[in-house]
């Protein structure tokens, strides 16, 4: 039996918050604390999102009865559960202050962008809602989100962590809490330029992506450009 107590128990027996938050793939997530999720003031409008398993969900939480693997549903559930109060609980003060722990121990990891030279990210939803989007990582130093990448090394496709259990403020209200945490802006560097057997490339005309259909992500390498023939390429270098 998991120990009813997700902050220092003596009896040293793991709560579920201590196990759920060291499994692998769940690594964004600090434990909230028990006093909060106890607070029916916190849990506010849970319980129409969640369902009728609400307090079932919330008893397994908070290690009132044993949780069950035979049930995906309700696992999903729970999990969905306590994502939702984690994503209020890291935007108070007790939350921000573990969530920075985990951002000094790169446990967000950093941006993959060279100008930003290795920049520690946070996780940020794109929208407050689940079954929306993803979890993705905001970098403070280019403002730019990308898909999460850990130097623990597990890929983002593995990471099956809604976007909303983090939500859309809590960067943000991040860096206006830790003002000493901002960084320098992103360092210039000279932009890259194509070139095959020596000669530059012109790159082709694109069409812009449908923002309604293709999300932006920077974390993917950009497609290369369609080689030209060799005549071409002398035609360029003449120029």
């Amino acid at each position: 039996m998991m120990s009813s107590s997700s902050e220092g128990d003596s009896s040293g027996v793991e709560s579920w918050i201590e196990w759920f938050c060291k499994q692998e793939g769940n690594e964004f997530f600090c434990e909230v604390d028990r006093r909060y999720i106890e607070d029916s003031f916190n849990l506010y409008g849970l319980r129409e999102i969640i369902g009728p398993n609400f307090k079932r969900c919330l008893d397994v939480i908070l290690d009132r009865i044993e949780p069950t693997s035979s049930d995906e549903a309700l696992e999903r559930q729970v999990q969905d559960l306590y994502g939702l109060i984690h994503a209020r609980f890291i935007i108070t003060k007790r939350g921000q202050d573990k969530m920075r722990r985990k951002m000094k121990d790169i446990d967000f990891g950093v941006c993959p962008r060279l100008p930003c030279q290795q920049q520690p990210v946070l996780p940020v939803g794109l929208k407050d809602e689940i079954d929306v989007s993803g979890v993705m990582v905001y970098c403070p130093r280019c403002n730019d989100v990308f898909l999460p990448a850990n130097r623990c090394g597990y890929r983002s496709d593995d990471m099956d962590l809604d976007g909303a259990y983090f939500g859309t403020t809590f960067p943000h209200l991040f860096m206006m809490q830790f003002p000493e945490l901002w960084p320098p802006a992103p360092i210039r560097v000279e932009s890259y330029v194509p070139r095959v057997f020596g000669f530059k490339v012109r790159l082709p005309a694109r069409p812009l992506a449908d923002e309604d259909t293709v999300m932006h992500d920077e974390s993917k390498p950009n497609p290369m450009p369609a080689v030209q023939d060799q005549q071409q390429v002398a035609n360029d270098a003449k120029k």
